[in-house]
Parts: structure tokens; C-alpha cells; sequence
């Protein structure tokens, strides 16, 4: 059986450097996103992970498939926003799109996965966890999915399925460029917490192969972290 995984967010930034790399290492790659790239090494599916009804429609179409057995859950919605002026319904729609996504795509897989003895999840998170200003709902919504992910590794290790977030640093992808202009306060914040003052590569779809490569008794519930010489080495395993 060719082993599929599916990888949210597809079409564009790290989901797409992460659907290169594992097409690269034998994976048969799903891509999902709004709109279809230009190309695609895979299968590409339209779908929106913000409406809840189109997205089951799409798990059960990927349960259907019957040979989906990884999964990176990479789809995510960030804003700029001060502490004091979140706005609930902003924060509810940041919360839904990184988070509920990932858990109904994943359900959804797992009857697969445990059939097989074997399954991959990854849930792209963020090293604003760890503390930033103006990105309390993103921040609050990426904790959130690394702390799911802790469960999701306990509950499943048994079933040959291992579970782990990445972290990526500041990654220059359409997401963060919408945010962080280039000579913007946001692009100054991150590069005085990046000692060589650049960004870097895209590291996370580095991690994300790796990570897909580990035997199902190798690691699982680990959060790792990934930036161009971050203060704290340019690869780190955080907890």
C-alpha cells in the first residue's frame, strides 16, 4: 500500500516546502487549501477548514481513501492585536481555524492509521507560545494545539502513532510578510530575538520530514522548536 499524507495549508509557505520535501522522500502527498497552486507535487483538494461542515466533508472523504496514515496540520490564522483590544469574535474565529481543523481531520484519520499500525501526526504550532507581544489570540491557539498534541501522543502511542508539533521561527511566508511588512515594527521585533539579524530557511518543513521518518516507537509528544540561530541554538527541544 502506498502510504498518502495530507498536509493542510498546502498551497503556499510552509505547507508547501513541507508537501516538496516528503513528495522528495516517497510520501503520495494530499495537499488541502482555499485555492488550488499553479502546480503541486500530489493531489490537490479545494476545501475551506474555516466552514466546520465543509471540512468533515473532506475528512470523510479522506477516511475514505483508506490509505491516509499522516497528516501535518499546517492551516493557521494569525492577527496583529493589542491585549487590551482583542475582540472575542476575532479571537473565536483565530481559536476555531488553528485548532478544530486539526482535531476533526485527525479523527477522522485515525480508524486508518490504527488499522495499519502505524500513523504520523504533526501540528505545525509557533514559538510565539513562548511569549510576543501583539499576538495574544495566535499565541493562545497555538498553546492550545501543542497541548492537544501532548494528549493526542499519550492516548495513541500504543495504536503505533506518534504525534509532535513544530515550531517554526519567523519564516518569511505570505502569512507572516501580511503581518510583519518589510521595515515594520513586527519585522523588527522578531529580528532583535534572531542573533545573525536575517531570517532563515524554512526549517520547519525540514523538521516535519524528519519527524515523518521516525519509527512509530521513536519519538512522540515532543514540541520542537526551529529558527536561523535563535538565541537558544538554531534547533531546540522544548517541553
Amino acid at each position: 500500500m502506498v502510504r498518502s499524507i495530507v498536509i493542510t495549508g498546502a498551497s503556499k509557505g510552509i505547507g508547501r516546502a513541507a508537501a516538496d520535501a516528503l513528495a522528495e522522500g516517497g510520501w503520495s502527498v494530499i495537499g488541502v487549501a482555499r485555492s488550488s497552486p499553479a502546480s503541486f507535487p500530489g493531489v490537490f483538494v479545494e476545501a475551506d477548514l474555516a466552514d466546520r461542515t465543509k471540512t468533515q466533508d473532506l475528512a470523510e472523504d479522506l477516511n475514505a481513501r483508506g490509505n491516509v496514515v499522516g497528516i501535518v496540520n499546517n492551516v493557521g490564522l494569525a492577527r496583529h492585536e493589542r491585549v487590551d483590544a482583542v475582540d472575542p469574535d476575532v479571537f473565536a474565529m483565530v481559536m476555531d481555524l488553528n485548532v478544530r481543523p486539526a482535531l476533526q481531520l485527525t479523527q477522522a484519520l485515525l480508524p486508518g492509521m490504527r488499522a495499519a499500525g502505524f500513523g504520523r501526526i504533526i501540528n505545525i504550532t509557533s514559538l510565539v507560545t513562548r511569549g510576543l507581544a501583539f499576538r495574544s489570540s495566535y499565541a493562545a491557539a497555538k498553546a492550545a494545539l501543542e497541548s492537544i498534541t501532548r494528549t493526542m501522543a499519550i492516548e495513541l502511542a500504543a495504536d503505533g502513532i506518534t504525534a509532535n508539533a513544530v515550531a517554526p521561527g519567523p519564516t518569511e511566508t505570505e502569512l507572516f510578510r501580511s503581518n510583519n511588512p518589510q521595515g515594520s515594527e513586527g519585522e523588527a521585533r522578531y529580528l532583535s530575538r534572531v542573533p545573525m539579524r536575517r531570517f532563515g530557511g524554512n526549517f520547519g518543513a525540514q523538521l516535519v520530514h524528519n519527524k515523518l521518518q521516525m519509527r512509530a516507537c521513536g519519538a512522540t509528544e515532543s514540541a520542537l522548536s526551529c529558527s536561523k540561530q535563535m538565541k537558544r541554538g538554531e534547533y531546540e527541544q522544548g517541553r
